[in-house]
């Protein structure tokens, strides 16, 4: 049956999308190489902290530990931040100029540890950086993906869950996503995205470190 509109009038916009920044940083192994030594040693000095940590080792404030390393990453954090950033001023939008405040935390995770399903309260924009995917990125049977809710929850397909729409990034709406991590991978996402982290199965430590960003008073530092 021949379709009763006309050829390559269709158009489809998806409206409200959520954005996922993905960036890999330039020359990371030697980053890696140093943030890795600093984050073992501090788990040495400290208990760390329970937060969205199911298992495993969350840290204190990242950057009073952190030294030249830490800076260097969360340097090239802000550098994607401000890229994807505008501001609504009286002239409309323009490329913002902001003040950050940015809390910084790192992660460790052995085998049986993950994250719970959370998002960061009091933040704009967060992140994930892995320093070491654990060997995820050669085998994904090993776990320790990050793992991203649909904002809407289950409405997408509460009507009729065997449907879904055919349009591309769409056909997974209602449902969660996951993500590969790789080292030297930084990803970049809206704070009030739920997001967790499946059950590690490695051998080696899967080591991150996650930030936000946020604007005046200080957002809520529970961890991925």
């Amino acid at each position: 049956m021949a379709e009763s509109f006309e050829p390559g009038s269709l158009s489809v916009a998806g409206l409200f999308p959520t954005p996922l920044a993905a960036v890999t940083l330039a020359g990371h192994d030697a980053l890696d190489l140093a943030l890795t030594e600093r984050i073992l040693a501090r788990r040495q000095q400290e208990p760390g902290v329970v937060a969205s940590n199911v298992g495993g080792w969350h840290s204190s404030e990242f950057q009073s530990w952190s030294g030249p390393a830490g800076a260097q990453l969360l340097n090239a954090a802000r550098q994607l931040v401000d890229r994807l950033t505008l501001i609504e001023t009286g002239n409309g939008l323009t490329r913002a100029s902001v003040n950050w405040r940015v809390t910084a935390w790192a992660n460790i995770s052995g085998a049986g540890d993950g994250n719970r399903a959370h998002g960061h309260p009091g933040a704009f924009w967060s992140g994930v950086y892995w320093v070491d995917d654990g060997g995820a990125d050669t085998d994904e049977s090993v776990g320790g993906l990050f793992e991203m809710s649909d904002p809407r929850g289950l409405l997408p397909v509460m009507y009729a869950p065997g449907l879904r729409y055919a349009i591309a990034d769409c056909e997974d709406a209602g449902t969660a996503r996951t993500l590969t991590p790789k080292a030297g991978m930084m990803i970049l996402f809206p704070s009030w995205l739920i997001h967790g982290v499946t059950a590690y199965r490695g051998t080696r430590p899967r080591i991150s470190v996650a930030f936000n960003f946020s604007f005046g008073a200080a957002s809520d530092p529970l961890g991925t």
